[in-house]
């Protein structure tokens, strides 16, 4: 089989899909596009949104349905039909947060902007982290039945696109959710494909 995945050069929702792939030792085509060329490929892209991964030329949009199907086949999408809730649950609640830092970045009005910063900052980022945090401790180390799942991938895949939107080091005193990183980052086929990839902006 042959996987093309398209997304903008930097991590963000396309990373997560690329751990996954490299977790299954799966050779993908990384079709990178520049923010420049962005407005010609829009109009061709199915529901004008990336990313995209093609399977044997079948277009998939969706980057957590993408994800939840990788990680089923990679055997990280939970042992039973509660424990695959859990993670989804636990990546739901990833995609609210990330949700929050977006809309602050993309907000134009400058005045609007700085006071979202300022909430983002003193209230959003440590609602969500301490409870990400708490969570990791409650779980023996992962976010999900203490051991490691797609939840785990799909978190620390998209956060140094995060930390980069906010401007802020979201680990900071998070002493588990570090432990959790890096032990994302040291399973052997994840750690290949960080040594491979090519440098973006958000990669701290």
């Amino acid at each position: 089989m042959t996987y093309k995945l398209t997304y903008f050069n930097f991590t963000a929702l396309g990373e997560p899909i690329r751990f996954l792939l490299s977790y299954l030792d799966i050779d993908f085509e990384d079709n990178r596009i520049e923010v420049e060329q962005w407005p010609s490929v829009k109009p061709t892209i199915p529901y004008g949104k990336l990313p995209l991964l093609e399977i044997d030329g079948k277009v998939l949009n969706q980057s957590t349905a993408i994800c939840r199907y990788l990680a089923k086949k990679a055997n990280l999408a939970g042992s039973d039909d509660f424990e695959s809730l859990l993670i989804d649950i636990a990546v739901d609640n990833f995609q609210d947060f990330r949700l929050n830092i977006i809309s602050y970045w993309y907000e134009s009005n400058e005045e609007s902007k700085a006071a979202k910063y300022v909430k983002l900052v003193d209230e959003t980022i440590p609602y969500y982290m301490e409870r990400f945090e708490n969570i990791v401790v409650e779980n023996n180390g992962y976010f999900v039945n203490g051991k490691l799942s797609w939840a785990d991938l799909f978190f620390i895949g998209i956060l140094d696109y995060l930390k980069f939107r906010a401007e802020i080091d979201l680990l900071n005193d998070r002493p588990n959710l570090q432990a959790l990183r890096e032990k994302v980052l040291a399973v052997p086929k994840i750690k290949s494909w960080i040594e491979k990839r090519p440098s973006t902006v958000d990669i701290a």
